[in-house]
């Protein structure tokens, strides 16, 4: 139903390198219509891209917004009210720690909504000029990735443009500003969200293919193909799940820490119950390639943080 991640294996804990290639962005275009897109690399069309027709209605689909309204954790604990008595102690020892929860439509692009909106979000609070500085030089460090990898820019270039632009909207003292509620409305309107989701995609396939070397074992261990067949099918087509290597991949190449809550049926000891979590912490730059990307420090505890229940991501808010 939605993004179901998989256990880390050993390779996927430490390391990084490779090297990318050279061209800036150009975010020209602020005002796409809906596209299919053919990328250069093999010429596929990829299925249900941004402004199509949305999937076969699942368990939570079209009745959920992509981005929904925030809510108490109460309203969690009244979800899952009928559940094992572990789950229910579970959410208990989650509302110690977190007392709001956003949900996502559950699409398979949930993962890459919630952090798009927990990012925005922070962005928009905090007013991090500095923060929004460091990521457009990892952006534009990704760009010269794909183009380096053999994309051509045209089949990517809006939805990076669409991030950018949404990047500098949250940033407050000119004209095109937003606030709190365009932010949400903006999440919720199909062709920013689904271009947005696609500037992530593209992102994540990039970093993966980039560090094929890294991310190989992983992959092999989880399918037959090879690290580009598995970006084309896996990573960048709408709707496809996504599992611990694209939060690694998407973590480590814009630098941004990620925290995931597992309320599942692990750690199942009535008398030492707790609830698992990992931090994804973006790996550090250590190549040739990299010295124009920068990351955050490796010890800043992540302030983007999702709730995975079996399936699925929403984005939960600490106390």
């Amino acid at each position: 139903m939605g993004d179901a991640p998989l256990p880390v294996p050993a390779p996927l804990v430490d390391g990084g390198g490779g090297e990318g290639a050279s061209a800036d962005p150009n975010p020209s275009r602020l005002s796409p219509e809906p596209v299919s897109v053919e990328l250069s690399m093999g010429g596929d069309y990829y299925h249900a891209c941004c402004g199509g027709p949305d999937p076969e209605p699942k368990p939570e689909g079209p009745q959920v917004p992509y981005v929904g309204n925030k809510e108490p954790l109460s309203t969690l604990a009244a979800e899952f009210q009928s559940a094992s008595p572990i789950l229910q102690e579970k959410i208990k020892l989650l509302g110690e720690q977190y007392d709001a929860l956003r949900r996502t439509r559950g699409d398979g692009n949930c993962f890459y909504r919630c952090f798009m909106f927990s990012y925005l979000e922070h962005i928009l609070e905090t007013q991090d000029r500095a923060e929004v500085e460091r990521i457009q030089k990892n952006i534009d460090q990704c760009n010269k990735t794909l183009q380096g990898l053999g994309y051509i820019e045209f089949t990517y270039e809006d939805f990076f443009a669409i991030f950018i632009e949404q990047l500098q909207n949250v940033l407050q003292g000119h004209g095109s500003s937003i606030g709190p509620d365009e932010l949400l409305e903006s999440a919720r309107e199909q062709t920013v969200s689904d271009y947005v989701v696609m500037f992530f995609r593209f992102v994540t396939s990039g970093e993966i293919q980039r560090r094929a070397e890294f991310f190989e074992p992983f992959i092999s261990g989880l399918t037959n193909s090879t690290v580009a067949q598995f970006c084309k099918a896996s990573v960048e087509p709408m709707g496809e799940e996504s599992d611990h290597v694209h939060i690694i991949a998407l973590s480590d190449a814009l630098g941004v820490p990620i925290r995931v809550m597992y309320l599942d049926r692990s750690s199942c000891d009535p008398a030492n119950l707790s609830v698992n979590h990992h931090d994804f912490i973006p790996a550090a730059k250590s190549s040739e390639g990299d010295d124009a990307m920068t990351s955050t420090p490796a010890n800043e505890k992540p302030y983007i943080t999702l709730l995975y229940r079996p399936g699925h991501y929403d984005i939960l808010y600490p106390k």
